[in-house]
């Protein structure tokens, strides 16, 4: 079969955002489920608690994110809840009021696809809440209820609460607070399919999955995908799934996924023994042990090796998520190791995804630490912000670092260099992770009139399609014509 992937997402850079922790609205005329008390905006992130970040506050920034050259932005869950996260579903077709309620999510959809800037929310459709009126019809009701059969219930009468008991239905990782789906009951099953539908009816540019490994019905998702195609071919569909996701990837189901198997060994290359291992050694995605070139060179030919041509195109890379520390934190605040990191997340085939506020410094531990707010401006690495602007408007200053293909050029010592090659055009990428200076020839490369497009490396062209490059200790360069 040929698979067809969106072609909108191998030219965008996606922003993902923390709803409550983003951006507070300068509005005052607000409802009065807004106008209730929060924690203060800087204090350390809790648990429980609620910061009161909104999508008018969103809106309010777009101008922001748009000179930073962002074209698309992932929503962390935005629906009805009890929880700050709002993994924690009550409402699937009702936008969380603490957060501006429908009309607020409606007032920035129109204004981010004014700007051509694309709109993907996030579907939790393993598991509900208890506050979910299905779930909650049958904890008043019991066996009574009519959706006793969306859940998988084992027991009675049900222990929603009481942790001294066991819990007798089946909650994703054992948490009652999570009560999951019966994905084989039909009325479920069909319930779920309708909220993907009726949210990219609403116009939503797409959808990212959470945990769909858990949801093992047969045929789900590629019904979920044939229904929400056959509304728009265009929509993205990308599944939470951290390793080899060949099952999901074979063009039936989703057009990517989180490509943590990027993250690590990105992070592992670049970061080498600064990595802080208390934050990475209990999660999976093994940013450790440090890399050589060569090292980094199998994982990143393995990976490109993994999934169609189609499909890496439309990953999404990322460094940084809500379900793991900050790349900056896991990098032990070594700006520069997050520099290098950067650099060949903006250069490497798919979409890259900026964690929100990760541009400007921000750091943070593991959940809910990784969950600050954004930072007044008077606390951002204004260098580092910098950075992520050069490296992003260089992606879409160049094709062929969205679409072109990938080649590894040199992998000596702690020196990585790769093209990237669309058609004519060819760009190179070098990046030295090592102490020293390196100089590193490249032959048979076309166009012999390349010249530095950033870092501060040097590069001397000595006839026959030969080049030197000098790139001193810890940087990286990109070089090609402008």
């Amino acid at each position: 079969m040929t698979i067809q992937t969106p072609d909108w997402v191998k030219h965008a850079v996606f922003y993902q955002i923390f709803p409550d922790r983003f951006a507070r609205t300068t509005r005052t005329d607000l409802p009065p489920e807004m106008q209730v008390p929060l924690e203060p905006w800087a204090a350390p992130p809790t648990l429980e608690g609620y910061k009161g970040g909104d999508l008018w506050g969103v809106a309010e920034q777009l101008d922001y994110l748009q000179d930073l050259g962002i074209t698309a932005i992932y929503f962390t869950p935005i629906f009805r809840s009890a929880s700050n996260h709002r993994y924690h579903t009550h409402d699937y077709h009702v936008v969380d009021p603490l957060l501006g309620g429908d009309e607020a999510f409606f007032d920035l959809l129109q204004a981010a696809h004014d700007r051509d800037m694309k709109v993907v929310l996030d579907g939790v459709f393993n598991h509900a809440s208890r506050g979910f009126h299905y779930f909650n019809d049958i904890l008043e009701n019991g066996p009574h209820s009519p959706w006793v059969n969306w859940f998988k219930i084992q027991g009675w009468p049900l222990s929603a609460y009481d942790g001294d008991e066991p819990a007798n239905y089946e909650g994703w990782i054992d948490n009652r607070a999570l009560p999951e789906f019966n994905h084989n009951n039909p009325q479920a099953r069909e319930f779920i399919m309708r909220v993907g539908e009726y949210w990219i009816e609403k116009g939503i540019d797409g959808w990212r999955l959470d945990v769909p490994f858990e949801v093992e019905a047969e045929g789900f998702w590629v019904e979920f995908r044939d229904r929400i195609k056959a509304i728009n071919p265009e929509a993205y569909i990308v599944g939470e799934v951290w390793t080899d996701a060949r099952q999901w990837l074979d063009g039936t189901q989703f057009d990517g996924v989180m490509n943590y198997l990027f993250t690590g060994p990105a992070i592992a290359f670049t970061a080498q023994q600064n990595v802080v291992m208390p934050l990475v050694e209990h999660v999976d995605y093994y940013p450790y042990p440090a890399l050589d070139a060569k090292g980094y060179a199998e994982k990143i030919d393995a990976l490109l090796n993994l999934y169609p041509w189609e499909i890496q195109q439309t990953q999404l890379n990322l460094l940084s998520s809500h379900d793991i520390a900050r790349v900056l934190s896991v990098v032990g605040e070594d700006v520069t190791s997050m520099e290098l990191a950067t650099l060949l997340l903006l250069t490497f085939p798919g979409a890259p995804s900026l964690y929100y506020g990760d541009e400007v410094g921000l750091p943070g531990n593991l959940d809910p630490d990784c969950r600050r707010t954004f930072p007044p401006k008077a606390e951002w690495n204004h260098s580092l912000l910098q950075t992520h602007r050069a490296l992003i408007a260089l992606r879409r200053a160049h094709p062929a670092l969205r679409t072109g293909k990938y080649k590894t050029l040199a992998a000596e010592g702690h020196c990585y260099v790769f093209a990237r090659i669309l058609e004519k055009e060819i760009v190179v990428v070098a990046v030295n992770v090592g102490e020293n200076a390196v100089r590193i020839r490249l032959a048979d490369l076309a166009g012999e009139n390349g010249q530095v497009l950033y870092g501060e490396g040097k590069v001397d062209w000595l006839g026959d399609r030969t080049a030197m490059l000098d790139i001193p200790a810890r940087s990286g360069m990109v070089l090609g014509n402008p």
